[in-house]
């Protein structure tokens, strides 16, 4: 603790200006920082990744038509011409408002950073509704590492059926169910439709990938409820031509490594066999959210959002704005929109409290649309009171998430990715390994996670010279005994006994 405040105090002796902390490297935190460019205030970005998620396209790095990389180009690379903008990594996991610190941690290192003005856009997780155990045979959609296990378990099915012998596991293999009918799940469920019934159906000699089953799931009674009546039952129209099977209605009750139970809304409960599943149901706001809450008494919401004042502050604590997935304001969804504008709205008001100006007006959210694909030249987008579907609202959704795209290096290598998944058959990112696929159950069974596996800073300082030595010693040995067996002549010899 005391390395990580002697940190924050030597930064802050160099440099006396306001010092602005944003927490989290999403759409809120980056579009905040950058609005930052040109404040008279220094703006310390903390993230527990190094890199910034484009999470609307996570679905395609999991089926194999963009990398991670184009997706997820690095933090520091972004703001690396912003010289008042600086990052840590690290995961927050306290927030001290009396005292204006904010704690992180990174394998084993622990940073204190002071703050005169605090912005959290800590986003939000996957929530499997209290039942967490699902998580384990059923990866979310949230981050890069669930994007990369979900590919390795997808293709990996499809290798697994090739060498079986048993039809009963080969039905096993071949069936994937996506639990969640929103955008994420209907997404999901279209491209892994695509994947068996057009990209593949030339790869395998044994077994017929265009008989596999995509389930989507959902215990409500429409596809895309946000989308309205209208245009949800189009997509469950056009998911079904595409080979979908729509369950509407079903709520899980229980996964396991094998399969998915479900309930049906008359109460009938049934298994669905399936070793790959995709849960794509529901969000819980960043812990950090009730954080705030207990120090301030905000209200805190079923989902862990956070109740903020109408220009996203905290309650009790002007100097603290939160932004994104987890404010509770005005019935706001959950999409990156929000986050954009609220992270471009705190910088402005950050800035007009430095400059001396009066404050803004109340945070209004100017709603530009969602959308959705269904399939390659498919896509659903509610615009307003336009109501678009089919090739139409697929240009629309290829324009606008190619904008929204952090780097004209990562949109041109999209677009080609685009035109070689799109108008043909290929999808470059089919890599899988092992580790992608077991990882993140294996460091699950680690108390300490990751940090089990590594020294603390402390530790490795004190067992280095002893370290060294006994290496050194070793090394001296081996040189010696190599340099006697050149000397004597002993090379290719037979001891004679």
């Amino acid at each position: 603790m005391a390395s990580g405040n002697q940190e924050g105090d030597a930064y802050m002796s160099e440099n006396r200006r306001h010092q602005v902390v944003v927490i989290g490297s999403g759409f809120g935190g980056l579009f905040a920082t950058k609005a930052l460019k040109r404040a008279d205030v220094d703006v310390t970005m903390i993230a527990k990744t190094g890199h910034h998620l484009f999470q609307p396209l996570l679905y395609q790095v999991a089926t194999g038509i963009l990398s991670q990389g184009e997706i997820a180009p690095p933090t520091r690379e972004v703001l690396a011409s912003q010289r008042n903008a600086r990052v840590i990594l690290g995961e927050v996991t306290g927030i001290d408002l009396e005292n204006r610190l904010v704690t992180s941690h990174v394998l084993n290192r622990v940073t204190v950073t002071p703050y005169d003005t605090l912005l959290v856009a800590a986003g939000a997780g996957q929530s499997y509704f209290g039942n967490d155990q699902f998580s384990e045979h059923a990866p979310g959609m949230k981050s890069i590492d669930d994007a990369l296990e979900l590919r390795g378990r997808i293709f990996g099915a499809f290798e697994l059926a090739e060498i079986s012998d048993s039809d009963e596991e080969i039905e096993r293999l071949l069936t994937f169910v996506v639990v969640g009918a929103g955008p994420t799940g209907v997404e999901m469920a279209g491209q892994i439709a695509e994947l068996a019934h057009r990209t593949l159906k030339r790869d395998f000699r044994r077994i017929n990938t265009r008989e596999a089953r995509v389930i989507l799931l959902d215990a409500a009674p429409q596809v895309l409820p946000p989308f309205g009546a209208k245009l949800g039952e189009k997509t469950k129209v056009a998911l079904e031509k595409l080979g979908v099977e729509v369950q509407l209605g079903a709520m899980v009750t229980d996964v396991d490594e094998w399969g998915i139970e479900v309930a049906d809304k008359g109460g009938q409960r049934r298994r669905i066999e399936a070793v790959t599943k995709v849960w794509a149901a529901g969000v819980q706001a960043s812990p950090l959210g009730k954080q705030l809450a207990d120090q301030s008494g905000a209200s805190l919401d079923r989902a862990g959002r956070v109740g903020v004042n109408p220009d996203l502050t905290l309650p009790g604590h002007p100097e603290v704005f939160v932004v994104g997935d987890m404010i509770a304001l005005d019935n706001l969804p959950g999409v990156a929109q929000v986050a954009i504008q609220g992270g471009k709205y705190a910088a402005k008001e950050i800035k007009r409290r430095q400059s001396g100006k009066p404050s803004l007006p109340a945070f209004h959210y100017f709603d530009k649309g969602s959308m959705a694909t269904i399939s390659r030249f498919r896509a659903v987008a509610l615009i307003g009171k336009l109501k678009l579907t089919g090739f139409l609202a697929w240009l629309i959704w290829l324009a606008v998430h190619l904008v929204y795209m952090t780097g004209f290096k990562n949109q041109l290598s999209a677009l080609i990715h685009w035109a070689v998944s799109f108008l043909g058959r290929g999808r470059s990112e089919r890599t899988t390994t092992e580790q992608q696929i077991f990882a993140r159950a294996a460091l699950s069974r680690l108390k300490g996670g990751a940090s089990d596996l590594v020294s603390s800073p402390g530790d490795y300082e004190a067992t280095r010279s002893m370290i060294d030595a006994s290496l050194r010693a070793e090394l001296e040995a081996r040189a010696a005994e190599e340099a006697r067996l050149t000397d004597e002549g002993e090379r290719g010899k037979q001891k004679v006994s």
